[in-house]
């Protein structure tokens, strides 16, 4: 299977793809660790659900904002430094968070909280961002599928996170789980460190970097799409326990419950990357995962309209449909942003992977930011059928602006069977045509266009530059 997946990759591409798996990982764990006892300890401190709520927030909130600035600097502060750094933060973070127990003023405990994630945050934007950018760099012949492989080991660090973190919690108490954990990620930024390949060449940050990116409509489409999922699994973490309390089931069954869209998602995912290396269209993959969720979403309430009740069947089966819906939308959301950014006069190189992946840290924390925070005011006043309203629409509008682009894209690029009259000529201006954020002539070599003329004169279906979504 990953002979297939990822074929004959070299000693260097292993050890970047083993150092960032467990790397990741580790990551992943760090997120979601405390659920399982940390509101119950801020609650004998004397904290308040939105206080400690807050601190949960504030890391989401933090990665958003910062991921951006981490991207386009990626190239000054080097990859491999950055993601060390991120991951020595990180760990550091972790055991400090594990001593706040010590801590008996509630005003002083939810501060130093609050603190000490937000740090945690910083690290781990930088982490995830040099991470996505190192797989740009270091596998260009399967990007789609070495990122989607990572996203698997980061999904399952989700997914083990609250399970380690409640058993250590049994076993040693409140800084036993933080321990481990800062222990271990300190160990990984060590070994990532003496094994991880060094950038050769770092090049200059691209003219206007996050600004000018984001004036390209197709990557605001994929950044739509990032949000979409990430506000989808934010929607379930806060409301899907209270949705299904009505089932009395017993605390190990409903942990299960929480697998079931994380693993779908976790093993779903080099699906995903493998078709988009296979030059199946990434904004295909979006909308096939768009309609998944919203499918998902219709059975787990059920939505309002559909005249069944709620069931645990009907639930698990929306969970699963779900869980594929979110691999798709998240693997694809990051390949297209790259070949959105290149084809749009960015710089084939380490610099654009850098603000790409950025900008896809920094919007799926937003999604995971506000998915919680809508979730919980919409089940306060209108329950969870209702509320799933927002995720059906949310997912259901995506899917119609990929429809849009779509239809957009096959108008201005015909294909491949017939190749239109305009196009029978050499002409640069037409085909490459000027920057859309700059007005400068794209950065393309003379033989990437001549590539692409002759791609075009011949009718051949050139992946990277013929069925590459190059049109709006």
């Amino acid at each position: 299977m990953s002979q297939l997946l990822l074929p004959r990759l070299t000693n260097r591409q292993w050890a970047t793809a083993l150092v960032i798996a467990f790397a990741d990982f580790c990551s992943a764990v760090c997120i979601s660790l405390q659920a399982p006892f940390y509101p119950a300890e801020a609650e004998r401190k004397g904290a308040t659900a939105s206080q400690y709520g807050f601190v949960f927030g504030c890391y989401e909130l933090t990665v958003f904002l910062t991921s951006p600035l981490f991207g386009k600097y990626l190239a000054k502060l080097i990859p491999k430094f950055m993601l060390n750094g991120g991951l020595v933060v990180t760990g550091v973070c972790s055991i400090l968070f594990g001593v706040l127990d010590k801590v008996n003023d509630t005003t002083a405990f939810i501060g130093l909280s609050f603190a000490v994630r937000v740090i945690e945050a910083l690290g781990s934007a930088a982490f995830l961002t040099a991470a996505f950018a190192i797989v740009a760099a270091e596998f260009p012949n399967s990007i789609a599928t070495t990122f989607a492989c990572l996203e698997t080991f980061f999904g399952l660090g989700l997914i083990v996170g609250p399970t380690l973190g409640g058993f250590l919690f049994q076993v040693g108490g409140y800084m036993l789980p933080f321990s481990v954990l800062g222990v271990l990620l300190i160990a990984a930024a060590l070994f990532t460190y003496a094994v991880l390949p060094s950038t050769d060449h770092c090049d200059p940050p691209p003219t206007g970097g996050i600004l000018r990116i984001l004036r390209i409509p197709s990557i605001l489409l994929a950044s739509f799409t990032v949000f979409s999922a990430s506000t989808s699994i934010g929607f379930l973490s806060a409301t899907l326990e209270p949705h299904l309390r009505q089932f009395d089931l017993m605390p190990v069954t409903m942990g299960l419950m929480f697998v079931i869209e994380g693993g779908i998602y976790a093993v779903t995912a080099p699906l995903w990357g493998y078709l988009c290396d296979r030059k199946v269209q990434p904004k295909i993959i979006t909308l096939m995962g768009a309609l998944f969720i919203v499918f998902g979403f219709l059975l787990i309430g059920p939505a309002p309209f559909i005249p069944m009740e709620t069931s645990l069947n009907l639930a698990i089966t929306g969970l699963v449909i779900m869980g594929f819906g979110v691999g798709a939308e998240l693997v694809s959301g990051f390949i297209s942003a790259l070949q959105e950014a290149t084809f749009h006069g960015f710089p084939n190189n380490l610099s654009t992977y850098g603000l790409v992946s950025g900008l896809w840290t920094s919007t799926f924390a937003l999604g995971a930011f506000v998915g919680p925070s809508i979730a919980g005011i919409l089940f306060d006043h209108v329950g969870f059928r209702y509320s799933t309203l927002f995720v059906i629409t949310t997912n259901a509008l995506l899917a119609v602006l990929v429809v849009f682009f779509l239809c957009c894209q096959r108008r201005l690029s015909p294909g491949i069977l017939a190749v239109p009259e305009q196009y029978q000529t050499a002409n640069y201006s037409t085909l490459v045509g000027e920057d859309y954020a700059t007005g400068e002539e794209r950065n393309n070599s003379k033989t990437n266009r001549d590539k692409m003329v002759s791609s075009l004169k011949d009718g051949i279906a050139n992946p990277e530059w013929v069925t590459s979504e190059h049109s709006i």
